[in-house]
C-alpha cells in the first residue's frame, strides 16, 4: 500500500499524519508544546521545541504503524502562518524565539507605517492589511531588538523563514549542519502560499517585493527560495527517520485546508477551526480586491499558476475553548463543552468575546482584549461555556457578512478542524449563518491537502479534480431557526464586540 505522510505543524500542537491514497487516516501521533506569554499581547514558541516534537511524533507514528521511512512515498508540510522564525545560516541556531502570529508586539509599527501612508501600497502588493499578525514587521522587530542581529543580517550569515521554512531546513540536514556525498544540501525554501502571508510578497508579481523589503530594512539574502505548493523541496536526512523521504508538497494551514476539502473550484468556500478559525473562497484566477477588511491570498500555485483566495481570518477560536480548560479551569476536557451546551443552549444574555490578542478581520484591531459581557447574578459555568462556543459561530458570521459586502454569495460552508467534532456547534453555526454548513467524514483536512499535494508531486494524483473526487460528507446540517431569531442574537453579539474597544 502506498502512504503518503503529513507533518502538520500548528500552533499549540505538532502531529504527523498518515494517509490511504484514499484519504483514510492510517495512524497519527500528535505532541503538545509550550506556549509562553511574556508580556501583554506577546506569544512565543521556542523553535527547538517546536523542532523535537516534530522528529518525535514522525518517529513514533512510523514505529506504531510498524513502517519504515522507505514505505511513505512522500511527505507534505503544512503550518501554522506567519510565525516568523530567524536562524544562524552556519549553525541552524534560532537567534530568538518564533514569534507567533497572534503576537501583538508590532502594532506600535504598524500604525506608524500606516501614517505614513503605506497601507495601500502593500495591501496593492501583498493582499494583505498592515497588521502584527504578518511576518515582516516580525522580522523587523527581531533585526532592531535582538544585538548585532542586523548587521549579521547584512553580512548573509542570518535567514529568515516561516515554521514550514524553519522544519524544511532542518529536515533536509540543517539539523545535523553538515551533507553528505549521499545527501543534497540543505533546503532553504518556502512555497507560495506561505509567502503571500508574510506581507513582503508580491502576489501579481510571484515574487519577493523590493521596495517592500527596503522599507523594512529586510535584506533580501535573508529570505528562502519560493516554490509551487507540488515541488521537489528536498529529502529527509536519512539520519532522522532511517531512509530519505522526498518533500514534495507544501502549504500553509489554511491553503491546505482549501486543498483537502476538495475546494478547488472558483466560488467554493471552506472554514477551519482550530487554534483561531480561518474562512477562505476560491476566487480563481482572480485576486479579489476586499473592501470589507478581508485579506486577498495566494490559496495555491501549481505548475506556475495561482488560484487565488479570499480570507477573513480569526485569531482565537478554539484556543478559547482551550483557556476555559486550561485558564478557568471551568472544564476537565474540551469534549466537555459539548455536553455541557447541548443541556444549557441558552447563555442568558452572556457573550464572550475572545479578544485575548486583539480582533482580526472584519476588525483589526490589534488593542483590543477579551471580555464576557452581560452577566448577572444568575450567570454561570454553562452561560459562559455556551458563550465561549457561540463566538465562533458569531465570529464566522463576521466573515460571511463581510464577503457578502465584497459581492460574494456564500450558500454552503465546508467546515473542518478539531471543533468540528462538535455537533452542537455545527448546528449552531448553520443557525447563525442561515446557510447550510457540511462536515466530511475526514476532518483532518489540513493534514489531508498537505499530503495531497505531495501526492500530486510524487505523481500519484493526476490533478486537483481526482483529489476533489476523494471528498465525502459525513453530516449536512441545515438552520433550523428561523432569520429573525439568528439576526436577534447577531445584534447581542455585535453590541458585545463595540465594548472592547474595536474602531469602527
Amino acid at each position: 500500500m502506498t502512504r503518503l505522510l503529513a507533518i502538520d505543524q500548528g500552533t499549540t500542537s505538532s502531529r504527523a499524519v498518515l494517509f490511504s491514497l484514499e484519504g483514510e487516516v492510517l495512524g497519527m501521533a500528535q505532541q503538545e508544546f509550550t506556549q509562553y506569554f511574556p508580556q501583554d499581547g506577546w506569544v512565543e514558541h521556542d523553535p527547538e521545541e517546536i523542532w523535537s516534537t516534530i522528529v518525535k511524533v514522525v518517529k513514533e507514528l512510523l514505529n506504531t504503524s510498524a513502517l519504515s521511512a522507505s514505505d511513505v512515498a512522500a511527505i507534505g508540510i503544512t503550518n501554522q502562518r506567519e510565525t516568523t522564525l530567524v536562524w544562524e545560516k552556519d549553525t541552524g541556531k534560532p537567534i530568538y524565539q518564533a514569534i507567533v502570529w497572534q503576537d501583538r508586539r508590532t502594532a506600535g509599527l504598524c500604525e506608524d507605517l500606516k501614517a505614513e501612508g503605506l497601507e495601500p501600497l502593500v495591501k496593492a502588493k501583498t493582499g494583505l492589511l498592515l497588521d502584527p499578525y504578518f511576518s515582516a514587521t516580525k522580522v523587523k522587530w527581531i533585526l532592531d531588538q535582538v544585538p548585532g542581529a542586523r548587521e549579521r543580517a547584512s553580512r548573509g550569515e542570518l535567514l529568515f523563514g516561516t515554521v514550514d521554512c524553519f522544519l524544511l531546513w532542518r529536515l533536509t540536514g540543517g539539523a545535523r549542519h553538515q551533507t553528505t556525498a549521499q545527501h543534497q544540501t540543505t533546503a532553504h525554501k518556502t512555497d507560495a502560499s506561505n509567502a503571500s502571508r508574510t506581507m513582503l510578497f508580491d502576489i501579481h508579481a510571484q515574487q519577493w517585493d523590493p521596495e517592500l523589503l527596503s522599507i523594512l530594512d529586510i535584506p533580501a539574502a535573508m529570505l528562502p527560495e519560493v516554490e509551487d505548493c507540488c515541488a521537489e523541496f528536498g529529502s529527509t536526512d536519512p539520519a532522522l527517520f532511517g531512509a530519505a523521504i522526498p518533500i514534495l508538497g507544501m502549504a500553509g494551514d489554511q491553503q491546505a485546508a482549501l486543498v483537502g476539502q476538495g475546494c478547488v473550484s472558483e466560488g467554493m468556500l471552506k472554514s477551519t477551526y482550530g487554534t483561531g478559525c480561518f474562512v477562505m473562497m476560491n476566487t480563481g484566477d482572480q485576486a479579489i480586491v476586499s473592501e470589507n477588511n478581508l485579506l486577498t491570498t495566494v490559496g495555491y500555485r501549481l505548475d506556475g499558476k495561482v488560484t487565488y483566495g479570499l480570507e477573513g481570518s480569526i485569531f482565537i477560536a478554539g484556543a478559547a475553548v482551550q483557556w476555559l480548560r486550561d485558564g478557568l479551569k471551568l472544564i476537565d476536557q474540551v469534549s466537555d463543552t459539548e455536553a455541557i451546551a447541548a443541556a444549557h443552549p441558552d447563555p442568558q444574555g452572556v457573550y464572550l468575546v475572545p479578544a485575548f490578542t486583539g480582533l482580526g478581520a472584519p476588525y483589526w484591531d490589534p488593542n483590543a482584549r477579551g471580555a464576557i459581557l452581560g452577566l448577572t447574578r444568575n450567570s454561570g459555568v454553562a452561560d459562559i461555556v455556551t458563550a465561549t462556543l457561540l463566538s465562533v459561530c458569531f465570529q464566522t458570521r463576521d466573515l460571511i457578512t463581510a464577503m457578502r459586502a465584497d459581492g460574494a454569495s456564500p450558500r454552503l460552508l465546508r467546515v473542518d478542524g478539531g471543533m468540528v467534532e462538535n455537533t452542537w456547534v455545527m448546528e449552531q453555526l448553520a443557525n447563525i449563518l442561515q446557510i447550510p454548513v457540511d462536515r466530511p467524514v475526514v476532518i483532518e483536512t489540513t493534514a489531508w491537502g498537505a499530503a495531497c499535494l505531495a501526492g500530486l508531486g510524487a505523481g500519484i494524483f493526476p490533478n486537483l479534480s481526482a483529489i476533489a473526487d476523494l471528498w465525502q460528507l459525513d453530516r449536512h446540517f441545515e438552520p433550523t431557526t428561523s432569520p429573525a431569531t439568528s439576526d436577534e442574537l447577531y445584534r447581542g453579539w455585535q453590541e458585545a464586540v463595540s465594548r472592547v474597544g474595536t474602531r469602527p
